[in-house]
């Protein structure tokens, strides 16, 4: 049996997240020892959101190592991303933080995928989702290359799970939105249009696991105990 030619491309699999080394200031209490957890291990309903934006000129792969080199500084102002020491690349941890005040978190990611034109993280217990978020880029029908971020993601809790229905799907539509923007404004794009589409996958919420609440990490920040 032959394997497949992008083994080296998947992180091994963990039962737990632990952490490397990380910048000064992040805080790593929230990830170190967590759990993965994927959209299965979710308590909300399911969702699958994509965003997309097309740039003439650069080539997919340009773009992804673009992308990873300066994920932090195409991110959401108010968040805060902790690359780790051996960058986006499969099973590194990244701490990362956001929000101000009451709704503030600090959580992290895996990467669970790597090569060329794409990366994929999970996220751990207690992360506002439980979700798999997709970056890539591909050559579209016009020769231009478009850059998309994917997520199948369900609100980790109860508590996520009400927030994302009065804030947080909102909020994370501008997070997404202004990442791709910034993408494209950094390879000369004057006014990116971003395309994106929201599909409901699963009404029901998964009540079996409403014990996520335990890890709840906008909870454990706010008590700070996220150290």
């Amino acid at each position: 049996m032959t394997e497949p030619r992008n083994t080296d491309s998947w992180a091994a699999p963990v039962d737990a997240f632990h952490v490397g080394e990380v910048a000064e200031g992040a805080r790593k209490g929230n990830v170190e020892g967590r759990k993965p957890t994927g959209p299965l291990q979710g308590f909300g309903r399911l969702w699958q959101k994509t965003y997309e934006v097309r740039m003439p000129g650069p080539t997919p792969e340009v773009v992804i190592a673009t992308w990873k080199e300066n994920f932090g500084q195409f991110w959401y102002p108010s968040n805060k991303f902790y690359a780790p020491a051996g960058g986006i690349a499969p099973g590194e941890v990244a701490v990362i933080g956001g929000g101000k005040g009451p709704t503030k978190v600090t959580s992290g990611v895996r990467v669970i995928y790597a090569d060329e034109r794409s990366w994929s993280y999970m996220t751990p217990e207690g992360h506002p989702w439980a979700a798999i978020i997709t970056f890539s880029a591909h050559e579209g029908d016009d020769g231009a290359t478009v850059a998309r971020i994917h997520l199948l993601v369900r609100a980790n809790d109860p508590l996520y799970e009400m927030s994302f229905k009065l804030y947080t799907s909102k909020l994370e539509d501008k997070i997404w939105n202004h990442t791709l923007t910034q993408v494209a404004s950094h390879f000369g794009v004057a006014e990116p249009r971003i395309e994106s589409s929201v599909v409901l996958i699963d009404r029901k919420r998964q009540w079996n696991q409403v014990s996520n609440l335990w890890k709840n990490s906008a909870v454990r920040t706010l008590l700070h105990r996220d150290r």
